[in-house]
């Protein structure tokens, strides 16, 4: 029931609670199915959530999402989809965070919009580009981490490795100091998804297209621009992937009303970001992380402000 890759990755980052969750999984997934009246169908690709199909008692599609009770990713994407409230995300039907519960409204016919890249690379950027004008709603009371908060991950590697590790120091402190000055000259505050690319966006029928598993902060509005730049695959190093990012930058500062230097500096700083977060697991002698979001980050570098 239980893929080896959902019990390493559980257990690499939540350790002997992670270890717990998996073991206690199949009752909590019977509890909540017999509690919400749902009939489970097949689980989705598992990676650090049981995540699965599922119908509800008046017959209506729907998806479970499991995870580790406490954890900061369902603390985080629920009150997001709150906010959302169906404009742009799948709504959130209902939540149990004491048991880790989620039950999400099922985008249907669920196609990713990675699908469309390369070949209409120009169209995947358009919709992303409306899926986050819709997504772009003003913070709600609902308490909601800050997106400054995600700059202590600079810190933290600098201070684990200073020049020594596997990422250019230079490169990882440049980072840190610009992502703090856009948090700082940010002119709005919107719910950001925080992580939306290709695989979080699927076609839908209530709305064209949809968000899933935002990680949901609040912030400059520019930041939700920036992980489409290094997807699809980001462990794809192809530099046609990479190519492409340019009339991405122009196309999205175009299309959201956003100066394109704030597009280019965004996109560096989250770039260097998801590999700091990627090297969290390095050890001295290990391999760098082998991602397209360097390739990036090198590639925004020079046209970023002296």
């Amino acid at each position: 029931m239980i893929p080896d890759a959902l019990r390493r990755n559980v257990e690499t980052v939540w350790g002997a609670g992670g270890a717990r969750w998996l073991a206690a999984l199949p009752r909590v997934l019977a509890g909540v199915a017999r509690d919400w009246d749902l009939t489970i169908g097949t689980p989705f690709i598992l990676t650090y959530h049981y995540v699965v199909a599922v119908t509800r008692g008046d017959g209506t599609p729907a998806v479970l999402k499991l995870g580790v009770p406490g954890a900061d990713s369902l603390r985080d994407e629920a009150p997001a989809l709150r906010a959302f409230a169906g404009r742009g995300a799948v709504r959130l039907l209902r939540a149990d965070l004491d048991r880790g519960a989620l039950l999400l409204e099922r985008a249907e016919p669920g196609d990713r919009l990675r699908d469309l890249v390369p070949a209409h690379d120009t169209e995947a950027t358009s919709i992303a580009a409306g899926v986050m004008r819709r997504l772009a709603v003003p913070p709600p009371d609902e308490l909601m981490p800050d997106l400054v908060t995600q700059a202590r991950a600079f810190d933290e590697y600098l201070a684990r490795h200073g020049r020594g590790g596997p990422l250019s120091g230079d490169l990882v402190a440049r980072a840190g100091g610009l992502m703090r000055e856009l948090c700082a000259s940010a002119t709005e505050r919107v719910v950001l998804h925080g992580d939306l690319h290709h695989d979080n966006i699927l076609r839908a029928t209530r709305e064209p297209w949809l968000a899933i598993d935002p990680h949901g902060v609040v912030g400059d509005p520019g930041y939700e621009t920036t992980s489409l730049l290094f997807n699809p695959d980001p462990h794809d190093r192809d530099e046609t992937l990479t190519a492409l990012v340019p009339a991405r930058v122009e196309q999205l500062a175009d299309e959201l009303d956003m100066p394109v230097d704030r597009v280019v500096a965004w996109g560096f700083v989250k770039a260097v970001l998801s590999d700091v977060w990627t090297a969290e697991d390095w050890t001295p002698g290990g391999p760098p992380p082998d991602s397209r979001a360097l390739d990036v980050a090198r590639l925004l570098l020079p046209r970023l402000p002296a």
